[in-house]
């Protein structure tokens, strides 16, 4: 049976740090502390008397000031670990956390995990080749010497890159080293452990590399880990769940995420807020519970990001188009039908083609899948539509040597509608007003990953409301554009109301409209 050894790195909440020591050590795995030099004596005395006679716990030889994106993060978290490996002999995992994680899963389960798979779990990603780093510099992290922090000298740390390249200065990686990236906690077994540390003692030509390099913490462990262990011995992964947001900050949790967190395949989750009380107590209890059975969804990172752009895409942010393509053609109508619903604007656009013999064609900037003529690979991906849409508008209408086209769009597509309103060409667009049950909106959240089969009920419940405000908001702001041309077919209207809304949409007598209206079972779901 796996007994971890936990590498914690803290620097404050000092009543936290003796919860977290007394909660993982009471099932009978162990702990290593490092506490920040930088904080109060007073505090690291006080940890220390709370759990001196707490065998399972330890703490670093000694203590030093860590600074974000310095080495001395790396040399903090390597006494903690070699202070875990020499005293406690039966751990067979080191797992490293910090003082804002907490546990998402009970022991019993963690330990079934760990035991499940002879590997470490680490993210090791190729450094030069991966788009590991979003934003900040890249390659300067390794082949300048850094003795600057960014964050609190960033002219000196600026000055010194800048110098460094002025007299030609720059270093290059140990040969026989592939550089990795990756995020910093990470879970390794001792043996891996041990290679790590005997092979720091040797290799005092890496340790004085990356002693200068720029944020080692998420490259050092990964490289090195990479270097010694078997490729297929080794989970890119990490087991604890974390978020950034698109500003790069780190994704805090709250009281009413319990079980959202618990349903991630991951063992611990950071940051917790420090206002987290109920949710603190609910996951330290968590802990020692047995028999605990954990319904795994996954949903998080999806769900986050759908939560986060309402209120952003097309809101307080238009999205960019990186080309502006010619005119669909000033002769020429376009017809834009835009539904929640796919299926039923599809229904609907068939039966167009049937009575009317108009050209029409499906969600083509949504749905990769659509059936479209060969226009010389423009129509390949969504991307290349997106991005030549008028150009593959007007293809069209010439494929079909016609001056009139029905296309379908999602109406969270604002920026095309705006786009295609803004031709020469004239426009005209259809909105089809369905009816959404709630049955539906949560199949339509895991169609999109934003849950899962096993998403516990409370979630949906509380998940269920944004959708359906998400999906008034785009009828309403459809509405609120002042489209001109613009039609609406209802669920709720009667055949009479919806004939006369497709026959100023297609522009076409009364009485073909009615055929398309009385389309049997066009709302069915």
């Amino acid at each position: 049976m796996a007994k971890v050894a936990y590498i914690l790195l803290c620097h404050k909440d000092p009543e936290g740090i003796i919860a977290q020591a007394i909660r993982l050590t009471a099932v009978g795995d162990f702990i290593a502390i490092h506490f920040d030099a930088r904080a109060k004596r007073d505090d690291y005395d006080k940890i220390r008397a709370a759990l001196a006679d707490n065998a399972n716990v330890t703490f670093a030889a000694r203590r030093v000031k860590c600074g974000w994106g310095e080495w001395s993060l790396v040399e903090a978290t390597l006494l903690a670990l070699r202070a875990a490996a020499e005293n406690f002999p039966r751990a067979t995992h080191f797992y490293m956390l910090s003082g804002d994680c907490m546990p998402i899963k009970s022991a019993e389960y963690a330990h079934q995990f760990l035991d499940s798979q002879d590997v470490d779990y680490i993210e090791s990603f190729d450094f030069f080749n991966s788009d590991w780093i979003k934003t900040g510099i890249k390659e300067e992290r390794l082949i300048y010497r850094h003795w600057f922090n960014e964050r609190n000298s960033k002219r000196l740390f600026y000055a010194s890159m800048k110098m460094q390249d002025r007299l030609g200065l720059t270093r290059k990686v140990p040969a026989d080293i592939a550089m990795q990236i990756g995020s910093q906690w990470w879970c390794l077994r001792r043996r891996t452990v041990e290679w790590v540390l005997d092979f720091i003692a040797k290799r005092r030509d890496v340790m004085r590399f990356f002693r200068t390099t720029w944020i080692p913490d998420e490259t050092f462990f990964q490289t090195v880990v990479k270097h010694l262990v078997p490729e297929h011995e080794i989970r890119t992964r990490t087991l604890t769940f974390l978020m950034f947001s698109d500003y790069g900050m780190p994704v805090t949790f709250y009281n009413d995420q319990y079980d959202l967190l618990l349903s991630q395949d991951y063992l611990f989750a950071r940051k917790i807020s420090p206002d987290a009380k109920d949710l603190k107590e609910r996951l330290g209890k968590l802990y020692a519970a047995r028999n605990v059975r954990f319904q795994i969804s996954n949903e998080g990172r999806s769900l986050h990001a759908f939560l986060t752009a309402r209120g952003r895409v097309g809101r307080r942010f238009a999205a960019r188009f990186w080309e502006t393509e010619a005119s669909v053609g000033r002769e020429r109508t376009l017809m834009m039908v835009t539904c929640k619903k796919w299926h039923v604007a599809k229904r609907l656009v068939e039966r167009v083609r049937q009575v009317t013999n108009l050209p029409c064609v499906d969600y083509l900037f949504n749905e990769a899948a659509t059936d479209l003529p060969d226009l010389g690979g423009i129509q390949s991906t969504l991307e290349k539509r997106t991005r030549h849409r008028r150009a593959l508008v007007r293809m069209l209408f010439d494929y079909w040597q016609s001056d009139t086209l029905v296309i379908c769009i999602d109406p969270a597509s604002m920026d095309l509608l705006h786009d295609f309103y803004n031709d020469k060409a004239a426009a005209r667009l259809l909105e089809i007003e369905c009816d959404f049950s709630d049955d539906y909106l949560l199949g339509h959240a895991r169609r999109v990953g934003l849950a899962g089969e096993r998403t516990a009920q409370e979630t949906l419940d509380r998940l269920l409301p944004t959708i359906r405000y998400d999906v008034k908001f785009e009828s309403d702001r459809i509405r609120d554009a002042g489209f001109k041309g613009f039609s609406r077919l209802r669920q709720s209207g009667s055949v009479d109301e919806n004939t006369l809304a497709l026959s100023d949409f297609l522009g076409i007598p009364v009485e073909k409209a009615r055929d398309i209206a009385a389309t049997e079972h066009l709302f069915v779901d």
